[in-house]
Order: structure tokens, then sequence, then C-alpha cells
């Protein structure tokens, strides 16, 4: 796990002396030694996504701009947001410019594809997830927001030139997402609520998978898998998921084992996920990769119902989903569980 109040011990206390040399270091030394500990811990980043950018703007924040150390708090911590981010669009892969608008007060984050016009979508923070995706987009400063919406999962991929301006968004997202938290839950410390904040993709790649039945071809989908809910597609940046999986508790009919079941068509490295509604022949290009799917995958089928997987709202989205059909190329209608 990196943090950027957690890893202070692993990231060297000054770093190399750079631009305005004897100047830039007593600016540095300065922040360090008067205002460390007003470092707000909000920006904590967990999981293992990419993080050198993150780690870069903070070095930078904290020792070149010293925006922990200015009576005014960095204008990404207000609540209030306007820029224009470049946005991929949902039925094609250009990227249009968009304008964005955060507030913390609504809850809400707005685009428009018009700037005097109504938004074109508004997301709700507290539901909104946010991770960095350079390697998937393409670009080193975009991102990549997830969210629900009509009872299936909506991708979102903005980037920007500026990297200092993705960190800017990528840190009001989460900072917006504290407040509301300590608003609800006021006895809480800050180092509690940071887990509820934005997450990583536990796992994202390549697989073959078959349809339904046992005359089935294989098809090359990527997966994501987002703490309970493993989700195909048939491209890496598609805005919904082909389908959606949910992973429930071992005792309850979900397990995953090497190999096709007998009956089905067994390709490379293959192995089943078994659930109530399905079961999943999918197939993998290496062992290893095979295997730390499995391993991911079994780590949350072990994991028991946490009370958020019971909630009711949570359970509307597995019944919705199971039964939701999508349309999608004219009149081929997809069942988003036990669709191709």
């Amino acid at each position: 796990m990196i943090g950027f109040i957690a890893y202070s011990d692993s990231v060297p206390k000054w770093p190399p002396v750079t631009g305005s040399g004897v100047t830039s270091l007593i600016r540095r030394m300065i922040g360090f030694i008067a205002y460390s500990d007003s470092v707000p811990k909000w920006p904590l980043v967990t999981g293992s996504g990419e993080t050198r950018i993150l780690t870069e703007q903070w070095i930078r924040a904290k020792y070149e701009r010293l925006e922990f150390c200015m009576n005014e708090r960095p204008a990404y911590t207000s609540g209030h947001m306007e820029g224009f981010l470049m946005k991929r669009g949902k039925e094609d892969s250009r990227y249009q410019l968009r304008k964005f608008v955060l507030s913390e007060a609504d809850d809400t984050l707005r685009y428009f594809v018009k700037e005097k016009r109504e938004p074109k979508a508004i997301l709700r923070i507290s539901e909104l997830n946010v991770v960095y995706a350079p390697a998937k987009i393409g670009n080193p400063n975009s991102l990549q927001l997830t969210f629900m919406k009509d009872g299936t999962t909506r991708h979102i991929y903005v980037y920007h030139d500026d990297p200092k301006e993705i960190n800017n968004w990528y840190m009001a997202i989460r900072c917006a997402k504290l407040h509301r938290l300590q608003i609800a839950f006021p006895s809480a410390s800050e180092s509690d609520l940071v887990d509820y904040l934005t997450h990583d993709f536990a796992r994202e790649g390549w697989l073959l998978k078959t349809g339904p039945r046992t005359t089935d071809s294989y098809k090359r989908r990527w997966f994501t898998l987002d703490d309970r809910k493993l989700m195909y597609h048939d491209d890496s940046l598609d805005a919904n998921p082909k389908g959606e999986i949910f992973l429930g508790n071992q005792l309850d009919g979900y397990s995953i084992r090497i190999g096709a079941p007998v009956g089905a068509k067994d390709q490379g490295f293959s192995f089943t996920l078994f659930t109530p509604e399905r079961t999943y022949n999918l197939s993998s290009h290496s062992e290893k990769d095979r295997d730390e799917w499995m391993a991911v995958i079994q780590k949350v089928l072990e994991r028991p119902l946490s009370p958020q997987d019971s909630s009711s709202e949570y359970k509307k989205w597995v019944e919705v989903s199971a039964r939701l059909i999508r349309k999608r190329g004219g009149t081929n209608s997809i069942n988003i569980f036990t669709g191709r």
C-alpha cells in the first residue's frame, strides 16, 4: 500500500535539488520542517494501481508549490471545481473536449457537451469511483470514472495534457467524498474513512470465455474485477460491460476450479467459475495468469458478505443485473449475467 502519509519513511525526505538550486532546496526544507503536520490524510492511495503520477504530484505540491503551508487550502479541497477534460465518446473512440463541474454541496459531477445547455450527465460523487488509467487509455494523465446507471455499470474515460490538472480532479473527487462521509459519520477519523473513498480494481486483463451452450466457441473478452463484481467487455475501453457477474460467498454456491467441466470445450489454460445462476468457462494465455486470476477471485469468494454487500440497495443491483436485458446491435438481446 502506498499512502501519502504512510509511505513517508520509504520516500526520501529531501528530494534531489532541481530548478533554482539552493533556493529550491530552502523552499522544500521550509515546507518539510514547518508544515509536515499539516499535510492532509485524505489523499491516501490504496491498492497497487498507477501511482507514479500521483506520487510525483504530491511531492511537487508539498515541496515546490508548498500547497500544504499556505493560508489558503488547495482549490481542489474547496468542494467546487470547474474545468475542461478530453472525454472518450460512448459509442466511438474519439475524445472530445467537455466541461466538467464538481459540486460537493449537491453531491454531483456534471459534464456538458455545450456549456450553456443542460448537462449531458449528472453523476453522484458518493457513488463514483475514480482510478488512474494511463496504461489502458494510452495517456499518462488519464482517469477512469465508474458508476452505476440504470442497473448496469458505466465507465467514462478522460484525460488532460497537464498532469497537475488531472491530479486536481482526482483529488477533488476524493476530497468531496471524504467531506460527505465526515458529515454522515462525524465520530469517525480521517484514517477510518480513507478506505471508503476510491479503490483500484483488483485485477484487469484479457481472458477467453464461452457462451452458455456447450457448442459456443471461446471469445476474447476484457475482464475487470471490481470488489464483488466481475465484468467482461468486448474492448478494454468500452463504456458498458457486456456482462456482469456477482461474486458471492463460497458457502452460497460460488466456487472456482482449474480446467473445463465435463462436456465443455477445453482451450489453453482453462478454469471454471461456478455461480448459482450459471457456470462460466474461462481460459487464460498462460498458467501464471490463470493462477493469478483464480487466486484473486477465490479471495473474494472466501470473504464474508459485508453489510454493504447485504444492503437492500446492493441486492437490488444484483437482482436488476440478473434479469436486465440490454439491446446490442439491433435485435440481438443479451442478458447481462448469461450473455456471451
